[in-house]
């Protein structure tokens, strides 16, 4: 079934795209939920009228989207996550923890927007991330994680200290006798 999309719709078009679907599909999810109409003379006609407003919108949806890439670019993402001695996260570094960090630095992008490479962070260090913007922009932002210092994080020396005062103790109770 050919349809004329009324919306961007994710993984089939933009608005005013003619598109070839599965009669299911659109009877289904597009027409319902009026993301397509049908393709017939009227809505050709229609979808002609304003193709000049359509146009204008996808101009601006692309500038806006160059301006926001400059803008991811030049902010650089800081997290501080606790870590082991090594360097190993106890918590990984997943999209929606860099989501989080960017709209703390004022930018909105949803989680599903940014990737990052082998899809999780999971040691301490500089990494680059990259977020899909309109059509086939796409910004690379640079994540720094830096270790956080966890309380109680050397237990090994406390047992080790703890240990030596009991020897000290007896040391000078025999001395004493």
């Amino acid at each position: 079934m050919k349809v004329i999309l009324n919306v961007d719709v994710k993984s089939l078009g933009e608005e005013g795209d003619v598109k070839n679907v599965a009669n299911g599909y659109a009877r289904n999810f597009l027409l319902p939920r009026n993301l397509a109409v049908p393709y017939n003379e009227a809505t050709v006609a229609i979808f002609e009228g304003r193709k000049a407003e359509i146009e204008a919108r996808k101009e601006q949806k692309r500038k806006d989207s160059a301006s926001l890439k400059e803008k991811l670019e030049s902010a650089a993402v800081e997290l501080t996550m606790p870590a082991a001695a090594n360097g190993k996260l106890y918590a990984a570094v997943t999209a929606n923890v860099v989501a989080e960090a960017l709209a703390k630095l004022g930018f909105e992008i949803e989680r599903k927007r940014i990737e990052i490479p082998g899809s999780t962070i999971k040691s301490v260090g500089n990494f680059k991330a990259t977020i899909k913007l309109y059509e086939a922009q796409v910004a690379e932002i640079h994540v720094a994680v830096k270790a956080q210092p966890v309380e109680g994080a050397a237990p090994a020396e406390k047992k080790a200290e703890k240990k030596a005062e009991p020897a000290k103790e007896e040391a000078a109770a025999e001395k004493a006798e």
